[in-house]
């Protein structure tokens, strides 16, 4: 059935059709079909417990997918286990010119150069509180472009601020490629800044609502060792709740076809699973059990999510892979990690 809906999907322009695929979804949804779909994805359910949430199995979406939280019961319906929105900044942008993204089936592999774009924060707390599906819900966080760095905090606590009853936990993005600068907040004293303007936001929060909430942070795959090691000293300092490894990568595998390769952009696919695991691995090697880790990028089979977990994994996101495979793909990953 995914096939047949989506085979002619990837004739045409790759933005247009992603449009057109998630319409006939939330169609699909509102005329109680989402079983044609989700059949392949039914699973064995085996209970995870992380950042002090229930997840049945190990599988969720990466952020990137829904932007806006506009097909949140839709996507639930189709078996994953939690689902990331976003990325959100405070105000509405646009995003980068178009065409801005590029996809190749065989190979796999998709290039965006997106932008954040999305329509605000203040939309996606709308529909959040809209949704009627009560899966695991993440909120993927970041700044709009025209703010300067120096005031890139103020963004994210505007979104932490506003997102914060509707989302069961946040993800603070400071390794998207598409976004000037957004990388930097990685490093130094950008990132101490920020992790301590969230952790005081987070525990005036759960002062305020006798609520913890738990906030993730997003790494990019395109770190050095020494780097990968002092982002981990911070976050541990810091007591960060969890880390998603990775985003897309401005590398280009040698896996990437000419065509997608010259295309600038962040690249996810499968010319990322060996980079993405190495670099889950590297970090599982420096926080040891002190933060958890939900593992993305590359993962397009159950033997990917497999060594995904062995690499250090605790959960993991699909994006790219379920572009390409829909939702057999979840439940292939929730059959072959039941008994990890």
């Amino acid at each position: 059935m995914y096939e047949l809906i989506t085979g002619p999907l990837f004739r045409l322009p790759a933005e247009a059709s992603h449009g057109i695929a998630l319409g006939t979804l939330d169609l699909l949804h509102r005329c109680g079909l989402s079983g044609l779909l989700a059949a392949s994805a039914r699973t064995r359910q085996r209970p995870v417990r992380l950042m002090g949430l229930e997840f049945p199995h190990r599988v969720g979406l990466a952020a990137g997918l829904d932007k806006n939280g506009d097909h949140i019961d839709a996507l639930a319906a189709l078996g994953f286990a939690f689902i990331e929105i976003g990325t959100l900044t405070p105000r509405p942008q646009p995003g980068n010119p178009r065409p801005r993204l590029f996809r190749d089936r065989k190979a796999g592999c998709i290039v965006n150069r997106m932008g954040f774009n999305n329509k605000g924060i203040a939309h996606a707390v709308t529909r959040l509180e809209q949704r009627r599906s009560k899966i695991v819900l993440g909120v993927n966080i970041g700044k709009n472009r025209d703010t300067p760095a120096e005031r890139a905090t103020d963004d994210y606590l505007e979104c932490l601020r506003q997102c914060r009853e509707a989302a069961d936990y946040v993800t603070v993005n400071i390794s998207s490629p598409n976004t000037p600068g957004l990388r930097d907040m990685q490093f130094g004293a950008h990132l101490e800044r920020l992790l301590e303007a969230v952790k005081q936001a987070q525990s005036e929060y759960e002062a305020e609502s006798d609520r913890y909430l738990p906030i993730a942070w997003k790494l990019a795959p395109d770190l050095s060792e020494g780097e990968i090691r002092s982002i981990c000293a911070s976050l541990m300092a810091w007591q960060a709740d969890c880390i998603i490894a990775t985003n897309t990568t401005l590398s280009r595998p040698a896996a990437t076809p000419r065509r997608i390769a010259r295309e600038n952009g962040g690249l996810s696919g499968a010319p990322l699973t060996g980079l993405a695991r190495q670099t889950v691995r590297a970090i599982r090697a420096e926080v040891g059990g002190a933060i958890p880790v939900i593992g993305v990028g590359g993962i397009m089979s159950g033997q990917d999510g497999r060594e995904m977990l062995a690499a250090g994994a605790d959960l993991l996101q699909i994006y790219s892979g379920f572009i390409f495979r829909g939702p057999g793909l979840i439940g292939e990953l929730a059959e072959e990690l039941a008994d990890a």
